[in-house]
């Protein structure tokens, strides 16, 4: 997983993101995802962790 700043946020990419970048990126506060084609575009903001826990549940 990479990290980086932008915008006085850091984001982290995953490492299993293929070659054309069709990947989310996480704030590293746990409240907001972004597309990382676009970064500059709409966040979703959220309960991250919340919605991690559901999706590990199924």
């Amino acid at each position: 997983m990479s990290d980086f700043f932008e915008h006085g946020r850091r984001w982290r990419k995953s490492s299993r993101s293929d070659a054309n970048e069709t990947c989310v990126e996480l704030a590293h506060t746990l409240d907001a995802v972004r597309d990382s084609k676009n970064p500059a575009g709409p966040v979703l903001r959220g309960d991250v962790r919340r919605l991690l826990r559901a999706v590990r549940v199924g």
